[in-house]
Parts: structure tokens; sequence; C-alpha cells
């Protein structure tokens, strides 16, 4: 079974992830280590600061191949990360489709305001932000209501961050 997690940055992807790896003992692949290794093995001329969209448009063709890769070996995988794109069901046929859930994550207006400074308090709880300083109040706002309105276009898995922080994922 291949598990993605996508959403906005700091809606708790890699932790989801990293709780997942350790209930099932499936193993995550987080993205964002696939980006970095990539930009910093000189492998592309993309950078941390290319546009979500180029960065989508180079990684997904690998993330895509190696989904692949592990249902054709029977292996169960969650990826997380920001570069999942919303039609993503459109690269595979029905055997492989049946093998993968999918699960975006988005925080409400209503949770975002309340609990701001534990986003930010709890932004590097698995993984440490070198640079931080991009995320605000309204960067947050605007990424989790650009990725609800994208989940909801394309009739996404949603799971709803609203009156509190409890995700959980039963396989």
């Amino acid at each position: 079974m291949i598990i993605l997690i996508a959403g906005a940055s700091h809606t708790g992807k890699t932790a989801l992830a990293q709780r997942l790896l350790e209930k099932y003992k499936y193993p995550y692949l987080s993205i964002d280590h696939l980006k970095m290794g990539l930009i910093r093995s000189g492998n592309t001329d993309l950078t941390p600061l290319s546009s979500d969209d180029e960065l989508t448009d180079y990684l997904w063709n690998i993330v895509r191949e190696i989904i692949k890769t592990a249902i054709e070996n029977k292996q169960n995988l969650i990826i997380e990360g920001c570069y999942i794109p919303f039609d993503w069901k459109k690269d595979f046929s029905e055997e492989y489709l049946g093998e993968i859930s999918y699960y975006c994550l988005v925080m409400s207006e209503k949770y975002i305001k309340k609990n701001f400074d534990d986003i930010k308090k709890y932004a590097d709880v698995i993984e440490k932000r070198l640079d931080d300083s991009y995320c605000t109040f309204e960067s947050v706002l605007q990424d989790n209501l650009q990725m609800r309105l994208l989940a909801e276009k394309h009739n996404a898995n949603c799971i709803i961050i609203d009156d509190e922080y409890n995700v959980n994922i039963d396989l």
C-alpha cells in the first residue's frame, strides 16, 4: 500500500508520516529530502527558491515512478510532501490506483487564528528548518485556503484540521 500525504507547509505532514512509520512500520519518503538531495548533488538547476510549480513538475516525475516500483514489488511506502499534484490520479492505471491512498491536510482559518503560535512552535518537531521566516500568519492562511480550494476542485480526500490538531489515519 502507498500512502500519499499532501498539504500546505506546516500542516504536520512529516509528523504524521513519522507516526505512521512508528505504528505500522511502513517506511516513508520525504519529498523535501528528495528535493534537497537532487539540488545539492547538482542533478537539477532548480533551487530551494524555485516555484512550487517548477519543483512539482520536476519531482513528481520521479516520485510517480518510485510509487509504481513500490507497488510492483508489493512494498508499503508513505510519501509526504508539498509536491504532489492534485491531478496525480491521471498518472496511474486502475491496477495502481487500488494500491494508493491519498490524504491532504488542511488547517481551517479558525484553527490557524486560534493556534498560530503553536503552528510556529511545532514547525520543526521532526525536521529542523534552517529558515522559517517565510512562515507568517498571512502565508499560512493563504496556503491553507488555496489547498482547500484545490482539494475541493479535485474532489480530493481532505482532512480538515478545525478544532484541535488530532490527525490520525488508520490503515
